[in-house]
């Protein structure tokens, strides 16, 4: 990590410790915007990190946006940081302005699909998009949709679709939005540079680094608790079976995470379909067994609402299933493989 990033995931640190209590993510839980912490996070620059000035970001790179979105997962923050900057990519990616406020994305599962129709010199957009994060509530809506048989990005104002509410294990807001010849603010061709099924990539992308931010904390967690917790006269950290499922636990947070760094990398290369393909399925199986290690070593405790820890574990369980589970991504890793041809396999794993 260079010296800006390290800057950046401190000040990530610095202020998500302050401004993200227990108390903050419970009121979010129960449906409270927390407007200050957003409000705090675009100040900072923290929310377009990846965009080009020109367009209201920051002017980094994807590399900045892990160290971000790493943090958030770590937090738990409660606030729309990843849909913002996938939409505000796909957007600028395809020559349209920015907004400012949080963004959502649509459609975030593979088999559903949306359809823009002209009307006149505007476009009219079509079709239902199930389990969109913070649907309901977003300031605006950036769409993947189908128009004149091409791929285009479409913005759509946040609160014109017909909405049904719903919620993640982790409370977060998932919702169904229904549009019928809604019109658009703006439309453009998908830009060049989008790879195919960008947006679904991009997804996977963001979830994979929040699953390894949050698995960092389970691990400090974990270590500070049996280290603290005392049974038969000495701390629970002395005796082997703990240190041999904390020892698992470490080895999968390390390795979720470089999987996940390594994705952001391949972004800012310009090719990261493979990377990503093997970040989702790899945080996607830590996040399942780092929180099961996580909550054997707190007993009973980690279930309670009081502590802290259900708040990331209860995030793992629900993020490793969005945009693409580790089935979906296994099966697109092995078509490409297939595609390419048994020779081909070796002189491209370590070409990588």
């Amino acid at each position: 990590m260079n010296d800006t990033r390290t800057l950046l995931a401190d000040t990530c640190a610095r202020l998500f410790t302050d401004q993200v209590p227990p108390a903050l993510i419970e009121s979010a839980e129960k449906g409270t915007w927390p407007a200050a912490l957003w409000q705090m996070l675009e100040e900072n620059g923290l929310t377009l990190p990846q965009i080009s000035e020109s367009r209201g970001g920051a002017g980094g790179a994807w590399g900045d946006a892990h160290v971000v979105l790493a943090a958030c997962g770590r937090f738990a923050v409660p606030l729309p940081v990843a849909e913002t900057m996938i939409g505000a990519w796909l957007l600028s990616e395809s020559g349209l302005n920015v907004p400012l406020g949080p963004l959502t994305v649509a459609p975030v599962r593979p088999a559903e699909k949306l359809a823009l129709a002209r009307d006149g010199g505007s476009w009219r957009l079509s079709g239902t998009a199930t389990r969109v994060p913070w649907g309901a509530s977003a300031g605006h809506v950036v769409v993947l949709a189908e128009g004149d048989g091409k791929p285009m990005v479409a913005l759509a104002q946040g609160g014109i679709a017909k909405a049904e509410p719903d919620v993640n294990l982790a409370q977060e807001p998932r919702d169904t939005l229904e549009w019928t010849g809604a019109p658009v603010l703006a439309a453009a061709d998908a830009g060049a540079g989008l790879p195919t099924g960008a947006l679904m990539l991009a997804g996977a992308m963001a979830r994979s680094t929040q699953m390894a931010g949050g698995l960092e904390f389970l691990l400090s967690q974990s270590v500070k608790y049996v280290t603290e917790r005392v049974q038969f006269g000495r701390p629970l950290a002395s005796f082997q079976a703990i240190q041999h499922q904390l020892a698992l636990l470490a080895g999968h947070t390390a390795a979720a995470g470089m999987a996940a760094q390594r994705a952001f990398a391949a972004m800012d290369e310009g090719d990261a379909g493979f990377e990503i393909a093997v970040a989702k399925i790899r945080t996607g199986e830590a996040s399942g067994l780092g929180a099961g290690i996580a909550h054997q070593c707190h007993g009973a405790i980690g279930f309670t609402y009081e502590h802290t820890l259900h708040f990331v574990t209860r995030r793992l369980w629900s993020w490793r299933a969005e945009f693409g589970a580790e089935a979906y991504w296994a099966a697109s890793l092995g078509r490409e493989v297939a595609a390419r041809g048994a020779d081909a396999l070796w002189p491209y794993l370590t070409s990588r």
